[in-house]
């Protein structure tokens, strides 16, 4: 277990509370939602795998979260799980599921984007984008502004959470490739997806305060290296025995639990809530790379996402939340 992980201090009691957590099947994302269920909230684990989706809301509904639940705040009662359908890297998928969860949540007060890909090989998704920048960054943007209205309607508290990681310090938006159809690499094409997280939670709060748009915070983080499944194409996208390096380094990598820490800070942390637009490691606000501090870069980008998913291509915010809340889109 790595012996220099920050915890979550916050003893903050989510009643009343909706979270939505995109693949809360597994790794962190079960973890997250194993935490905030049991602080009281209604949690709706948003995953491709449906089945795997309710077993693992059984799982939660028996077992307290292991770094918490001997704290007195969580032996009051826990809250609700639900489960809806999301395929990150199907656009229409994206569209149903913020379609269901608009029409049948009457507030959505958290979304934590957690969901993601790792250094896959070269794969197109069925709307023909690259695989991971879809499934880690197009997917959750699509997911996260068809979902604003009704979360902008659920002040004042709310938060967006988008999980990166360290190895956007390393990427580089491809403006001119994005799909790098002529330069592909398992480990760059994660890099620039982790990188356009960053990019985009800056941006978002830009944006929301240009809107006036008070009670929605944004955070983005790197919960730190993770014995998950994420790793699963690690051999491929590197060399032969990486992975028996990996399990040689298991006593330095953090546990899911572990893992899950600044996620959840990031959810509920008093302090928090004050903050939006930053990016967080060990359960503290800290600096990325140069790079994704690039507002120009942050705003083109936008641009570019929103010209990708099909949504209006405006400048303003309010805009945006206006047709999208109107249903002008015809694919919505």
């Amino acid at each position: 277990m790595w012996p220099f992980s920050n915890t979550c201090q916050s003893r903050a009691r989510l009643v009343g509370r909706t979270v939505i957590i995109t693949g809360a099947n597994t790794g962190i994302g079960k973890e997250t939602a194993r935490d905030l269920y049991w602080r009281g909230a209604r949690v709706i684990l948003a995953c491709r795998n449906l089945e795997k989706a309710k077993e693992a809301v059984e799982e939660l509904k028996n077992i307290p979260t292991s770094s918490n639940q001997d704290r007195e705040e969580f032996r009051g009662q826990p809250g609700e799980l639900a489960v809806c359908k999301l395929n990150l890297s199907s656009l229409a998928s994206v569209r149903e599921c913020a379609k269901r969860l608009s029409t049948s949540e009457p507030r959505i007060h958290l979304l934590i984007n957690n969901a993601g890909v790792m250094a896959c090989p070269k794969e197109k998704t069925e709307d023909g984008y690259e695989l991971q920048l879809q499934s880690n960054h197009l997917g959750h943007f699509l997911l996260t502004l068809l979902l604003l209205p009704k979360i902008t309607e659920s002040v004042p508290g709310c938060r967006i959470v988008n999980v990166s990681s360290m190895a956007h310090a390393m990427g580089k938006i491809h403006f001119n490739d994005l799909m790098l159809d002529e330069s592909y690499s398992p480990l760059k094409a994660y890099q620039q997806s982790k990188l356009a997280n960053i990019l985009f939670t800056k941006e978002l709060a830009r944006k929301l305060k240009e809107a006036g748009i008070d009670g929605v915070n944004t955070y983005t983080l790197h919960p730190g290296v993770i014995a998950t499944e994420l790793g699963r194409h690690l051999d491929r996208a590197f060399f032969p025995g990486l992975r028996l390096m990996m399990k040689l380094w298991r006593p330095f990598i953090k546990t899911p639990v572990l893992g899950a820490q600044t996620t959840i800070h990031c959810a509920v942390d008093d302090n928090a809530k004050n903050e939006t637009g930053l990016y967080y490691r060990e359960c503290r606000a800290t600096s990325p790379s140069m790079q994704a501090m690039n507002m120009d870069d942050a705003a083109k980008l936008w641009m570019e996402s929103l010209r990708l998913v099909g949504l209006p291509e405006v400048e303003k915010l309010d805009d945006l939340l206006e047709s999208i809340s109107n249903k002008v889109i015809p694919s919505l």
